[in-house]
């Protein structure tokens, strides 16, 4: 599961990977939209920020314009770790490539894939189990003592796993006192 909370307790954020975009010009087009990045840095041919999903002191609840940031070029990968913690909904996923929304999927339902080419990930996803017609557990309908959450506990980890190796992504050091790099 993604625990952003053990390293930024208090707050909600997106973890935002660019190519094609520099560090600088990233967190410059975070904060144009009134977010600050928590942490930022840059390895394996990808800058990366992590940054407050909202901006409550000025009550600003609206999503960031990733299109903008990359418009000229550039690739963005964008997880929203916690897009409504309070109604427990599970995180999300973008892929945004010259300022277009490539693929974008809810953690929640990884079949219900949207944006310009909703099968850019595909065969990350049928390898890692996540799509396909083996990809559900139907034991339940003859077992029903049977739980699919007992066997089906890591799918976040799973699919950040297919997301980070279809991109080729970095792990970046996300403890708050990594910020200023």
């Amino acid at each position: 599961m993604i625990d952003s909370g053990c390293e930024f307790p208090g707050h909600e954020v997106n973890l935002v990977f660019a190519r094609g975009v520099s560090r600088d010009a990233l967190v410059a087009g975070i904060r144009e939209q009134n977010r600050e990045a928590l942490a930022e840095g840059e390895a394996g041919g990808w800058a990366w920020a992590v940054h407050d999903m909202e901006n409550w002191e000025i009550e600003d609840y609206d999503d960031i314009d990733y299109t903008r940031i990359c418009a000229s070029g550039g690739e963005i990968v964008v997880v929203v770790t916690e897009p409504c913690s309070a109604k427990a909904h599970g995180p999300n996923f973008t892929y945004l490539r010259d300022g277009k929304w490539i693929v974008h999927f809810s953690f929640e339902d990884v079949e219900e894939r949207v944006g310009d080419n909703p099968d850019y990930m595909s065969a990350e996803l049928l390898a890692a189990n996540l799509i396909g017609p083996d990809a559900e557990c139907r034991r339940w309908e003859t077992d029903p003592g049977h739980d699919c959450y007992d066997h089906d506990s890591d799918k976040e980890e799973r699919i950040m796993r297919a997301i980070a190796a279809c991109f080729g992504l970095p792990s970046p050091p996300l403890a708050p006192e990594v910020a200023a790099l």
